[in-house]
């Protein structure tokens, strides 16, 4: 039995006091691990469903195998182990701008971390993910098959302003530049679909869909939802998404 809320690790970083801590939850009788970023909540255990959709409804609008897949935040790691889930995943890449946060999981603190680390697909990368964007790809490059981004609150909401560039046209044309022609860009929102964000998105990519993610919630004793977008970078050829994100072919003009 643990302590009503036992803090697991408390460090310093450059965007605030960043604290993983475990506790239990009356509502569900169970423990759970929270992330606070000084007094704002970042992410629970509690809510799983909406990260782990990002890679599922990401990847499900991937055309092939071999897939190279790129996650940008790492968090609790459940979009990351989702996206492993897919076997055609043949690599997985994780940037986290916090070295904290790597840290936790290389030390398996968290429920998904063994899972994570322990396979040999997966590299955990410390480095800011925006900037990352904003550089060219490295000679040779072949473009990721998926990028999965999962670190602000929702494309309105950034955890840092330094973030606010990537959701216009010109920041998403330079993420499109890491992307594989006709790989997909999928991204998480805690806010509901945003209809200035579409606009930008269907600027710079094809077949772009705002899911709605629905999930309980115990806390309220009702229904939460999340927000999923997935686009697919131009180039894609004869294959198109549907209403629901999963592909076919594209009809001809």
């Amino acid at each position: 039995m643990i302590t009503r809320f036992e803090e697991l690790d408390w460090q310093t970083t450059p965007i605030g006091d960043l604290m993983l801590r475990r506790r239990t939850e009356p509502a569900v009788g169970q423990e759970i691990y929270e992330v606070k970023l000084g007094d704002e909540y970042l992410m629970s255990s509690l809510f799983t469903v909406a990260e782990e959709e990002l890679a599922n409804l990401g990847l499900a609008a991937v055309v092939g195998d071999d897939l190279s897949v790129l996650v940008g935040g790492l968090g609790l790691g459940y979009t990351a182990v989702a996206a492993l889930r897919d076997a055609r995943v043949a690599s997985l890449t994780v940037i986290d701008r916090l070295g904290a946060v790597i840290g936790w999981h290389e030390r398996k603190l968290l429920p998904a971390s063994a899972e994570l680390v322990e396979d040999a697909r997966t590299s955990l990368v410390e480095d800011d993910f925006f900037a990352v964007m904003r550089s060219a790809p490295a000679e040779g490059h072949r473009g990721y098959s998926a990028i999965l981004l999962d670190v602000d609150h929702s494309p309105r909401h950034q955890l840092d302003p330094t973030h606010a560039d990537l959701y216009d046209a010109a920041g998403l044309r330079a993420l499109d530049r890491h992307l594989a022609a006709g790989g997909v860009f999928a991204l998480w929102s805690d806010d509901p679909p945003d209809d200035e964000f579409m606009v930008e998105l269907n600027a710079v990519f094809d077949d772009a869909v705002a899911h709605i993610v629905d999930f309980d919630n115990p806390v309220t004793d009702g229904v939460s939802s999340n927000t999923v977008y997935v686009a697919r970078s131009r180039g894609a050829g004869s294959v198109s998404l549907d209403a629901a994100g999963r592909t076919q072919p594209r009809e001809e003009a």
